[in-house]
């Protein structure tokens, strides 16, 4: 299994982030030095990255399956569910 779904959708949250877009700050300074600033979606999606390349590594999790890649299939239906539901609301 591979981590890129939560990499992905990591990088895409941090490019929407205040940090990024209206302090005009590289996406790789939000995170290493103004991680409190980014939403707790960005924070929530760093840490399920992280825990995703720590069960690449962990053997135990090699046979148990790594369940980062489902979290990141849940959290891109929930940010993907959330814009549609907001769509009709408008009109």
């Amino acid at each position: 299994m591979s981590c890129e779904p939560l990499m992905a959708a990591l990088k895409e949250c941090i490019l929407r982030s205040d940090c990024v877009v209206k302090q005009d700050r590289l996406p790789s300074e939000c995170l290493k030095h103004h991680i409190d600033e980014l939403p707790e979606e960005c924070q929530s999606l760093r840490k399920a990255t992280f825990e995703c390349k720590r069960g690449l590594l962990d053997m135990r999790k090699r046979f148990r399956g790594n369940n980062a890649a489902v979290m990141a299939s849940k959290i891109k239906k929930e940010s993907g569910s959330s814009a549609t539901d907001a769509s009709p609301a408008s009109t």
